[in-house]
């Protein structure tokens, strides 16, 4: 039977009845999971929406309702790049997640089991929309920056041109316009795994701790994917041609793990594959191989880009990620400036691969604390924080809100949002 890991902080929206999805079929019943950190201002201007990539939940940093660490805590928090003394911050898990949205491990309430490979097809269009409604729903017409990591990055800018003007400003990091065929060969061999695993069983697996599961194939698609997430330079600075100990080996299995490098995938695979549902692993994996934001907007990608409004951009890669490689965020900063944003492109040097954003603060953290500054300085939220809480300036507020009119972007010429478009 499928599962679902859902953080204790998770809260929940319920999506409308008869959500469209953009490859044909609805939900019913649904709902998308998120948590807040900091405060929201009395004009509603300083929120954050981050989008999150294909296997972290919602729980992006501690906080009172859960203060454990979460999957970015060095990143997200008081006083940290993104700062919760300053901005209210949403992180929300992608419909089709097993971690507290609904997803192929959800109940559908037309049966009362588990949805399994029953569960109708995803797109990345269908998690933007979800992510516009939930945003809608706490009260937040226009945000102030959405925060795009790897997937996350292709859905933020679905977002972004499906819902013209829903945000000022865009951090992409390590994200991508459409995907590449080498990402997609990757994601295929992982599918592949899964799917050729008996224990799969067409999508009518029992639980985890049960042998009719596909282990295997988790595991296999799992260490696929960690190879081309950290790099060559890593693998090798870290393991070099280290052996496992005789007495870590275990049973004498031919041609079995020998090196550390082995071990060190075979540790995180199994830690992995025990808390997700494979199914959602199938349909995300899926999402990010279709997705191609010019198909979408049934125009070029760079005429999808530049189509999109926004005062100001940051698009950050990494030299040695292999998987969205520096490329891609080129083009997403190159064509969002054509749009008349202030965008900024930056490639940093980091041994650790597309992985880097999670594990390479020191790098990461001063740009993107840079950028939010300027974003806060640059006419942004109308109550700065204060050890003591919020000191709110009416007159302040008031000059802020018409300085902001008379900026606003206009209304983009072409627009793939749902009401302008068929969805296919």
């Amino acid at each position: 039977m499928s599962q679902e890991f859902v953080p204790p902080g998770a809260r929940f929206t319920a999506l409308p009845d008869a959500f469209p999805l953009l490859r044909g079929g609805t939900l019913d019943g649904a709902r998308v999971a998120y948590e807040t950190l900091g405060r929201l201002s009395p004009e509603r201007d300083n929120a954050i929406l981050v989008l999150t990539g294909l296997s972290p939940n919602s729980h992006v940093a501690s906080h009172p309702g859960d203060p454990s660490p979460g999957w970015w805590e060095a990143m997200v928090g008081p006083g940290k790049p993104v700062d919760t003394d300053r901005w209210y911050v949403i992180c929300l898990n992608a419909p089709g997640s097993c971690k507290g949205s609904t997803g192929p491990a959800s109940v559908d309430p037309a049966t009362g089991e588990p949805y399994g490979p029953d569960f109708p097809e995803l797109s990345m269009e269908d998690i933007a929309d979800a992510a516009a409604h939930t945003v809608r729903a706490l009260g937040v017409e226009r945000l102030a920056c959405v925060i795009g990591t790897s997937m996350g990055g292709m859905s933020a800018l679905s977002l972004l041109a499906r819902h013209p003007g829903l945000a000022r400003a865009h951090l992409n990091i390590c994200g991508a316009a459409s995907a590449l065929p080498f990402a997609t060969a990757v994601r295929s061999l992982q599918r592949e795994a899964i799917r050729c695993d008996p224990g799969w069983n067409g999508g009518r697996y029992e639980g985890h701790d049960t042998e009719n599961y596909p282990h295997r194939g988790m595991l296999t698609a799992r260490k696929l994917g960690m190879t081309t997430y950290r790099s060559a330079r890593e693998w090798d600075r870290r393991f070099g041609r280290d052996r496992i100990p005789a007495e870590r080996r275990g049973a004498d299995v031919p041609f079995g793990p020998e090196f550390e490098v082995e071990a060190y995938l075979e540790c995180h695979a199994r830690r992995f594959s025990g808390r997700f549902d494979p199914n959602s692993y199938l349909h995300l994996s899926r999402c990010m191989d279709r997705f191609d934001l010019g198909e979408s907007c049934g125009s070029t990608t760079e005429a999808a880009l530049a189509a999109i409004r926004l005062e100001k951009a940051l698009v950050i890669g990494v030299e040695t990620d292999i998987l969205f490689p520096l490329g891609q965020q080129r083009q997403i900063a190159d064509g969002l400036a054509a749009g008349g944003a202030d965008a900024e492109f930056l490639a940093l040097e980091s041994d650790e691969g597309h992985d880097a954003f999670l594990v390479d603060i020191d790098r990461f953290g001063p740009p993107v604390t840079t950028f939010l500054t300027s974003l806060w300085l640059s006419g942004g939220p109308t109550c700065p924080p204060t050890p003591s809480g919020w000191r709110w300036s009416p007159a302040r507020t008031a000059a802020s809100a018409s300085r902001r009119r008379a900026s606003s972007p206009p209304p983009a010429s072409a627009s793939c949002s749902p009401a302008a478009t068929a969805r296919r």
